[in-house]
């Protein structure tokens, strides 16, 4: 381990992988990452808080910043916890970046983040973002066992587990505490004696309705093990049928929440037209139509898989139309047209996108409700929408992932003219 404080003046300190050093541990970043710094070399530390002086291990070196492990806690924060699960420690299993953290304190850190990238990335001032009154709110149950979609890696022994972080190593575990309690009572773990010698991955699935099933992918072939092919979910006061490898929220709570939170937010009113975009199995499509009292609602899904269980399960909704399309193209070859009176945005981690942001602004829709899943995403189209005029007048944040960095937002964004 180096001792950075007989380190002469003006030397810089280059640390290797593998190497040791103490650090004073700063505020939080994106990615389950706190800030620190040797020598003025920024270091992403993983397994800390701020304020916590730690003994951290470098993991990776990169031109312009470091990222390591904090592997001993010298001086802890008083929102340390010891993490519930024997693989939540560096070296181990990535799947969750903050067990060692109190929960109300995940929260208060997925805060930050989120003020920080609507700052940083959104061009938000800090008394924008304060006007905003940014908090994470958490969902019904614990911090544990919510977890209703679970996909294992394989590795070479046939044994099931999860991936370290930024790894493609496998680390075989007896037992994932985030997971729904039925998907933790599986004989799916090596510690059941169970193998997977023709897999390389295993999906499994604990519907709302109490559907479980196992899948197992092998080079993308996926062959089902036990429990139906399709499985039934319940949110927004209707039944839903999709396949079990179809997309669907992984905590239990979260679809009804966020359809709550959108209709909070755009108050849809009878008689407005709504567009529903990357909508999936059309979960916020048949909640905008159980208010706009029969006006069109159009939902645009590009998955094959989306668009079929979209068109199954809206069936008994006429006015609901689904265009099987790429949201940019829908919008860039007028396979949707404005103008609109409400839209949905609930795109792909990645965001909606410059394309899709100036469609939807040249739309005149007077609301639109962005869903998203990664702040800096999210940030960086608030930012594209604010060059054309529109601004964030509402944010609303949830737990949906406890005990990871993971963060959703329901965000309402207006153009100049709009009420808020």
């Amino acid at each position: 381990m180096r001792d950075l404080d007989v380190v002469p003046e003006g030397d810089r300190v280059e640390l290797t992988e593998a190497e040791r050093v103490e650090l004073t541990v700063g505020a939080v970043a994106p990615g389950g990452h706190c800030v620190a710094r040797v020598d003025g070399q920024v270091v992403f530390v993983r397994h800390a808080l701020p304020g916590e002086r730690v003994l951290a291990e470098i993991t990776e070196v990169h031109r312009g910043f470091l990222r390591a492990d904090a592997v001993t806690v010298l001086e802890a924060a008083p929102q340390r916890v010891e993490p519930p699960c024997r693989y939540a420690k560096p070296g181990s299993c990535g799947g969750c970046d903050l067990q060692h953290v109190a929960p109300a304190a995940q929260r208060e850190w997925k805060e930050s983040v989120v003020r920080e990238q609507l700052t940083r990335l959104g061009g938000l001032t800090d008394a924008q973002v304060d006007a905003l009154g940014v908090t994470v709110e958490a969902l019904p149950g614990g911090p544990l066992g919510w977890r209703s979609r679970v996909r294992y890696a394989v590795d070479a022994a046939g044994r099931a587990g999860l991936l370290k972080h930024r790894s493609h190593e496998v680390v075989p575990i007896d037992r994932c505490l985030i997971a729904h309690p039925a998907i933790q009572d599986l004989p799916v773990l090596s510690a059941d004696g169970t193998r997977w010698p023709d897999a390389d991955t295993v999906e499994t699935v604990a519907s709302t309705a109490g559907d479980v099933t196992v899948t197992g992918y092998a080079d993308g072939v996926s062959t089902p093990v036990s429990g139906p092919r399709a499985v039934r979910e319940t949110a927004a006061g209707r039944d839903w049928t999709l396949p079990a490898s179809g997309f669907w929220q992984v905590h239990p709570a979260a679809a009804d929440t966020l359809v709550g939170a959108v209709l909070e937010l755009l108050d849809p009113r009878p008689g407005e037209t709504a567009w529903d975009l990357y909508g999936g199995a059309g979960l916020f499509a048949a909640a905008l139509a159980g208010r706009v009292d029969g006006a069109r609602v159009t939902l645009v899904e590009a998955a094959a898989d989306g668009v079929a269980a979209a068109r199954e399960n809206l069936a008994d909704l006429p006015a609901v139309e689904v265009v099987a399309a790429r949201v940019e193209t829908a919008l860039a070859r007028r396979r949707i047209t404005g103008p609109v009176d409400l839209v949905v945005l609930d795109p792909p981690r990645s965001g909606a996108g410059a394309r899709v942001v100036h469609g939807l602004v040249a739309a005149g829709p007077r609301a639109v409700a962005y869903v998203a899943c990664d702040p800096a995403a999210f940030a960086r189209d608030v930012r594209t929408f604010a060059a054309a005029g529109w601004r964030l007048a509402a944010l609303r944040g949830f737990d949906l992932f406890p005990m990871t960095q993971h963060v959703e937002l329901v965000g309402l964004l207006v153009p100049p003219s709009g009420e808020r």
